[in-house]
């Protein structure tokens, strides 16, 4: 892959203990990017080697002269402008240090792995120099790399393919052809804490996001200290589907029941009230961490066959921070026999800090409506002009109560639709968009909620990637292929400040 000779050459340094799968990952890395790459063993010298295989750890010393190597053998990839991959243990901070300074193309990749997998791994290993005894040894000079030095690490308790398809995506480098699925999973968890388990936080400047294991739901989000969601803390319980994932459908199934390729399914009624199934399978199922950096988290799960939805999907979300704001990428493969009904959405509720949400300007640039009957199934479709549902010009949202899916969205020249809430000043707020996959936005004033003191306190602003009762009407539905995938994108832009009248 070729780049200007006056941009830093991209170098990726592998990092890990023995065992953790560098070398089947590095070259992974280098065939999907079409870069070369060598393995640290090349650099070793013959005593080292030798050192090694009768059963003594390396020092310092010993490191030295190969750690120069290694750093030789980048700079003339740079000097060159030849992107490369190379693999180093590189436990201890000093080592990094030696291998990144002065290289400015040069990013951390670090794998991380429990003693017991790492061990469980050189055990099957055979005809390696390093001897499994030495593990210990290198635990113990194991120095994690800190934020300062801005590594992405990806868990190595799933398979290279994995390993590799989530390193790429939070290097974020230019890949030449992305593969058509994704890998299984491993059916490993993580430790849980509280009632919605780990809490996994990025950060951009002064941008901050938290993902919390159960569901995958982003939990919080704010920028300059405001809270841009009507989120949950962290000792709280997720009420009301907030930042929940919704897969594998939004909104509702009238009656769970559907039918689907000559099959007759029901679905649990989640919503018994209305008898109704909401919200998809997975808002309650523990989502595992299969990559992170500083600014960015990849989680995903398995959504097993059980009644009601017979069909095998891996999915996973990413969540990124930048300059732009919060982006979010949910895709599902099916990883089963036969065809899946597939349709997903995501529900995060935004505040401006009004506390309740009656002065607050929405704009939603959409030509038409869902109509619904009294158990929130839509009815039919009409234009919103002239009604009290065209919000195409910021408006504020007044006494109105909306629980209400629109379609036929306005996007600009990057596909992107843009939906608005601003605080009554005009002056700041925050624009969720609309991306690849997202073909309707459901809008709800929470007027309904269980909790009578969260009513109206936000709106949830909610991607879909079809309406309600698609499983029984067809409406938007994707039929996902044995091996076919779908995505979903969307993101969260603040613009504004609470001193000032500009946007930014």
């Amino acid at each position: 892959m070729p780049v200007e000779a006056s941009a830093p050459t991209p170098l990726v340094l592998v990092v890990g203990v023995s065992g953790s799968g560098k070398t089947t990952v590095a070259r992974l890395l280098a065939e999907r990017l079409g870069w070369p790459h060598r393995d640290a063993d090349e650099f070793h010298s013959p005593a080292n080697r030798a050192k090694m295989a009768a059963g003594h750890p390396l020092d310092d010393s010993d490191r030295a002269p190969w750690l120069a190597a290694i750093g030789a053998w980048m700079d003339e990839e740079a000097a060159a402008h030849r992107p490369a991959v190379v693999t180093c243990s590189a436990l201890k901070r000093s080592y990094r240090d030696r291998l990144l300074r002065g290289r400015p193309g040069a990013r951390l990749l670090y794998l991380h792995g429990t003693p017991d997998l790492v061990r469980a791994r050189l055990g099957a290993r055979h005809g390696h120099f390093f001897p499994p005894a030495l593990l210990d040894s290198q635990f113990a000079d194991l120095q994690e790399p800190g934020p300062d030095e801005h590594p992405v690490v990806v868990e190595v308790d799933q398979p290279p393919e994995a390993v590799t398809a989530a390193a790429l995506s939070l290097l974020d480098l230019a890949v030449p052809s992305p593969p058509s699925e994704e890998a299984p999973m491993s059916e490993q968890t993580p430790r849980s804490a509280g009632p919605t388990g780990e809490q996994w936080e990025l950060r951009h400047g002064g941008q901050r996001a938290v993902v919390v294991e159960l569901g995958g739901a982003l939990r919080h989000y704010e920028a300059d200290g405001v809270p841009l969601l009507d989120g949950f803390a962290a000792d709280e319980p997720v009420t009301s589907g907030r930042g929940q994932l919704l897969v594998p459908w939004p909104n509702r199934v009238g009656g769970g029941h559907y039918r689907f390729d000559g099959a007759d399914l029901q679905l649990p009624l989640s919503e018994p009230e209305r008898h109704n199934a909401i919200h998809g399978l997975l808002r309650w199922t523990p989502w595992r961490l299969l990559a992170h950096s500083g600014d960015a988290v990849r989680v995903g799960t398995t959504l097993h066959p059980q009644p009601g939805y017979p069909f095998l999907l891996e999915v996973f979300a990413e969540y990124r921070l930048d300059d732009d704001g919060l982006a979010v990428l949910v895709r599902a493969v099916n990883a089963g026999p036969t065809r899946a009904p597939y349709g997903v959405g995501q529900h995060p509720y935004l505040t401006v800090g009004t506390g309740l949400v009656d002065t607050a300007l929405l704009t939603v640039p959409a030509r038409h409506r869902l109509t619904s009957d009294e158990e929130g199934l839509p009815t039919g479709e009409e234009p919103v002009e002239g009604t009290a549902y065209d919000f195409r010009s910021a408006r504020p949202i007044g006494a109105q109560a909306l629980d209400t899916a629109f379609t036929g969205l306005e996007r600009d020249t990057t596909g992107r639709a843009v939906v608005r809430l601003a605080h009554p000043s005009g002056r700041r707020g925050t624009d969720l968009w609309l991306g690849e996959g997202t073909r309707y936005v459901q809008i709800y004033t929470g007027d309904t909620l269980g909790e009578p003191g969260r009513r109206r306190r936000g709106v949830a602003v909610e991607p879909m990637s079809c309406p309600a009762d698609a499983f029984r009407t067809g409406s938007g539905l994707t039929v996902l292929e044995p091996g076919a995938g779908h995505v979903l994108r969307w993101g969260l832009r603040p613009w504004g400040s609470a001193d000032s009248g500009g946007t930014r």
